[in-house]
């Protein structure tokens, strides 16, 4: 270490947002045919510092720097750390969001800090130089007005590059989301009104996506929600919660969900629902597949037809349950399918897995064409903007079909019951698993009172 320190000039003597500034590149050639350059090929990493304003700085360092009188450095590496079902890394969640913005924010006004250079930088390690960069982009885009394109040409300076976000399939992986794809994703968010910091509750947003608590999250405030599939009744099973109809009802009372769409087998009797005064639908499709056209045509239709928010669940609220949630963004706000998977993922990490990726990138433009038509039929009513209970003009769409590859079963779902239910392990079985396991602290009770006097608590 010391060796590294004697290496690099005092940090607060450098130009600390210079666009490139290697340390280690003065009086250092790089020679691929040096095998000991080779072995120490971290120690010969150009330093990069990229400046966001003339205060805020993003740097990708391979050397701890120290603060000095006119500069403060801070990570936040090992802080705000994405919590991976396999090899998954990212984005990180949207609280994790909130709490960056939050903490720029706090060191830019604070008094002690105003004749510093506030310097966020991150290590060696990709994975983090990722979420990194996507926080650091995030706050450009929500803050500071960047559009997308600036702030990710901005972070791609000095030939700086980051390993793009894929997955939580076991196994290998072939579509990924890009910081861009991400960027693009919070922007449009923000102009529908997705995302809002102003309202936005960290509380209730950590306290609800916790297994014990309920597992469970806003895609589109007051519109959707995606939450793991309840059971039969509420216990504690292995270290596993599981939560019963009833779990969910104060909640979705307080919170105006009307709908419940369960896409997994029956785990539990639809009337405990219905006899609560929500509407239940059925639409099951098998665990990690992708969705027939009818049954994409029927989740729309209920979900243009409800008159409150909806609540979609599948086995683990992830994969089945983000794809038919991604379908009605697509259509409705015509966003790519990348940053649809982008955006979803943000609010409920680990969402949209395997083929479900390419199923939506193949919708795309079929599900474009759809929302273009309904909103043409519903132009002069609210300058174009769709409020639910329109069946009636929903009529006219109902001969435009949404094509797909290899996704042509028309045949109906089977419904099943309790009785019926395979013990095998599915993949929303060992999600759920991970969820459950990572998030539970020892002698946690399940279905604790949460911090924040607004929320409901699950029972």
């Amino acid at each position: 270490m010391k060796r590294k320190s004697e290496r690099r000039p005092s940090w607060a003597a450098a130009p600390p947002c210079s666009r490139r500034c290697s340390a280690s590149s003065q009086g250092v050639k790089k020679s691929r045919s040096s095998t000991s350059q080779e072995r120490h090929h971290l120690d010969q990493q150009d330093d990069l510092y990229l400046d966001i304003t003339d205060r805020l700085c993003f740097a990708i360092l391979y050397s701890r720097p120290k603060s000095s009188s006119n500069v403060h450095y801070f990570s936040i590496d090992n802080e705000l750390e994405y919590e991976n079902f396999y090899a998954d890394f990212g984005p990180l969640n949207l609280a994790m969001v909130y709490r960056y913005c939050c903490k720029i924010n706090k060191k830019l006004k604070s008094i002690t800090m105003m004749r510093k250079k506030i310097i966020h930088f991150t290590g060696s390690d990709q994975r983090k130089q990722a979420n990194a960069a996507f926080l650091i982009g995030c706050y450009m885009v929500i803050y500071l007005g960047r559009a997308p394109e600036e702030a990710y040409r901005i972070l791609m300076c000095g030939d700086a590059s980051y390993i793009p976000f894929r997955d939580a399939a076991y196994g290998s992986c072939n579509f990924y989301i890009t910081l861009l794809d991400c960027f693009h994703a919070v922007k449009k968010a923000m102009q529908y009104d997705f995302l809002n910091f102003n309202s936005f509750n960290l509380d209730e947003y950590e306290h609800y996506e916790k297994a014990e608590n309920g597992d469970l999250n806003w895609i589109i405030p007051d519109r959707f929600i995606a939450f793991c599939g309840p059971h039969s009744r509420t216990k504690l099973e292995s270290g596993y919660h599981q939560h019963s109809p009833e779990a969910y009802i104060p909640y979705f009372k307080n919170h105006n969900v009307t709908t419940i769409i369960r896409l997994n087998k029956r785990m539990y009797d639809a009337k405990r629902f219905t006899n609560a005064g929500f509407d239940h639908y059925d639409l099951f499709f098998a665990d990690g597949s992708t969705p027939t056209d009818a049954i994409v045509k029927e989740f729309l239709d209920i979900c243009e037809n409800a008159e409150g928010a909806i609540a979609v669940h599948c086995k683990a609220g992830l994969g089945r349950t983000g794809t038919l949630i991604a379908c009605y963004i697509m259509k409705h706000y015509r966003m790519t399918a990348a940053e649809t998977i982008a955006w979803v993922r943000i609010c409920r990490p680990g969402s949209v897995i395997g083929p479900q990726q390419q199923f939506l990138v193949m919708k795309q433009a079929s599900l474009w064409l759809e929302g273009d038509y309904f909103r043409q039929k519903l132009r002069g009513q609210e300058n174009g903007k769709h409020r639910a209970a329109v069946s009636k003009l929903l009529l006219a769409v109902d001969d435009i079909s949404i094509n797909g590859v290899e996704n042509q079963d028309k045949q109906e779902p089977e419904l099943y019951s309790e009785d019926d239910e395979i013990h095998g392990v599915t993949q929303g079985d060992r999600l759920r698993a991970l969820k459950s396991r990572r998030q539970s602290k020892p002698n946690a009770i399940p279905l604790t009172p949460s911090i924040s006097r607004t929320k409901t608590v699950l029972r």
